[in-house]
């Protein structure tokens, strides 16, 4: 099967220090996404706590931070419990340019999906356009 991957590219108007802690640190990562468990560090297992779905404070995805390359580069794994166990794979690019900061999201991994792969990544692209148009506000 084709490996299917969402990929979507933020223009931002603040410095890549500033959006690096958009997407590593939990108090930040509250005011657009989920509050994290903690702070992302290299390495480290990370998480993201419910705030609308369920029960807050529950843990609603997680997965590892392979690679931390501040302020260019993170890559980590992203699951919850509607993936049935599969590990997604998400690559965040932060790029300095003139006036800001362009911020690219590959997440890739949804052929790996049996149920209804594309159903799931189609959901998950919906999704990280609600959150991206958040990112807008609070990053920029």
């Amino acid at each position: 099967m084709m490996s299917m991957k969402i990929v979507k590219t933020l223009f931002l108007k603040a410095p890549p220090e500033h959006v690096w802690k958009f997407l590593t640190e939990a108090d930040q990562l509250a005011l657009w996404f989920h509050r994290g468990a903690e702070d992302l560090k290299a390495g480290g297992d990370w998480a993201l706590l419910t705030n609308s779905h369920g029960k807050d404070g529950e843990r609603m995805c997680w997965g590892k931070v392979l690679e931390m390359k501040k302020p260019e580069r993170l890559v980590h794994t992203f699951t919850h419990n509607y993936l049935k166990g599969v590990e997604t794979t998400c690559t965040w690019t932060l790029e300095a340019v003139k006036g800001g900061t362009i911020l690219t999201l590959v997440h890739e991994g949804w052929e790996n999906y049996e149920d209804d792969p594309f159903g799931m990544g189609a959901n998950h692209d919906k999704g990280w356009d609600e959150h991206f148009s958040r990112l807008r506000t609070v990053a920029s």
